[in-house]
């Protein structure tokens, strides 16, 4: 049978924090001049569990979220880690983050901004030489899916069970996986629209490990794992196994009632610097709240990953960063994560003093991706005061490929 877990470190007053809801604004980073300040009620544990219950029913053996908020926490768990064993999944659980993990890929490239190693307008050849067929790509460009460059992977995983295992323990060089997007046509001009594309953030890691002569592994250790004390946080590629206890992820297969397939042992190497990083959600919450509270970039370098591009109704995109805005009004910032077995949520405030990491472990799965939205909406708007409508998530341009990995 299975059961639902919540548990508290303190006792939760009503809370206020000051926070900024901005509408989409363009790539300029000029704001639209109406800004409204919203008191940020409790967390609704209630909603929380029942988010949580809802995956499970839709496909997902389990699903989890930890908020931490301002010294006090918050958990709630749902179902199982282990299909096999039984085991009740764990807030304490690593896990694999996917796209997540662009976020941390962009804040070493705006740490080496902030150094004067790299211009973020500078043209990406400029580190790269003859990288890419187009010199009008620039840094700014690729960390805010805006290059053109045409996304592997819609190709690589059209199938989710045969794409994925015909690659689950390949690897990849860097330059492989650009290739393999060169051999498509770009989706837009330099600069033109956003589309989200994992060959930007492929990109990113062959900027990092050739402007600092380190691996991405060494640069995300040295820079954001080591000083914010993420011992729960690893890069592992290319190795399959994922240390310590964990989560198994469960790929949902293309063909209405095949069984789950266990996907938790996999090199990511077709993602890499773009979707490689493994996690917790302690680990998750401490990484949004030092970036949005300024511990991890200049105020400056800030600001640039905040000059939003609109990508739907709901959201925006940074460099790294997505912006998304709640029934209720309030701005969360953040990035969502698919890896083959594991959909991941995770978003702060503006402050970065509440922050929630939630995982269903499943992916290709629809209902469940959009059902785990309304964690953010648990969250951060408290308790509804009346039925609140489904938020769906999939929205034309939505970070995610065909078979739900973004």
């Amino acid at each position: 049978m299975v059961s639902a877990t919540v548990g508290k470190s303190a006792v939760l007053g009503a809370v206020v924090l000051s926070l900024v809801a901005v509408p989409a604004q363009a790539a300029s980073g000029q704001a639209h001049p109406r800004a409204a300040a919203a008191r940020l009620p409790a967390p609704d544990m209630t909603g929380l569990r029942a988010v949580l219950r809802s995956a499970v029913a839709q496909g997902a053996p389990g699903a989890m979220a930890r908020i931490d908020d301002s010294g006090s926490v918050h958990k709630a768990t749902q179902g199982v880690a282990d299909r096999s064993t039984r085991r009740a999944i764990s807030t304490d659980d690593h896990f694999r983050v996917g796209s997540v993990t662009k976020t941390f890929s962009a804040v070493v490239l705006l740490q080496l901004a902030d150094e004067h190693r790299l211009t973020l307008d500078a043209p990406v050849n400029r580190y790269l030489p003859g990288l890419l067929p187009d010199d009008r790509i620039t840094v700014r460009h690729i960390l805010s899916h805006r290059s053109g460059l045409y996304d592997y992977s819609n190709d690589m995983f059209a199938h989710s069970v045969s794409g994925f295992e015909a690659v689950r323990r390949k690897v990849f060089t860097y330059r492989q996986l650009v290739a393999l997007s060169l051999q498509k046509p770009r989706t837009n001009a330099p600069g033109a629209a956003y589309s989200y594309s994992n060959t930007n953030f492929v990109v990113a890691g062959l900027l990092i490990e050739k402007i600092t002569g380190h691996a991405v592994r060494t640069e995300y250790q040295n820079r954001i794992f080591k000083p914010l004390n993420l011992h729960d946080t690893f890069y592992v590629h290319p190795d399959t196994k994922m240390p310590g206890r964990y989560t198994r992820g469960y790929l949902t297969p293309d063909t209405t009632g095949a069984a789950l397939v266990d996907a938790t042992e996999q090199t990511a190497s077709w993602a890499q610097s773009a979707g490689a990083i493994i996690s917790s959600t302690r680990d998750l919450n401490t990484f949004f709240s030092a970036l949005l509270g300024g511990r991890l970039t200049s105020s400056a370098r800030l600001a640039e990953m905040e000059r939003w591009t609109p990508v739907n109704s709901t959201t925006a995109y940074g460099l790294g960063l997505r912006r998304r805005t709640l029934s209720c009004g309030i701005s969360v910032y953040g990035h969502t994560g698919a890896v083959q077995g594991y959909y991941t949520y995770a978003f702060t405030t503006k402050d970065g003093k509440r922050s929630i990491a939630a995982l269903a472990n499943t992916s290709n799965n629809g209902k469940v991706l959009d059902t785990m939205a309304g964690t953010l909406e648990s969250a951060f708007c408290g308790r509804p005061t009346e039925t609140p409508q489904p938020v769906a998530t999939t929205e034309p341009d939505q970070d995610m490929a065909p078979a739900g990995v973004g």
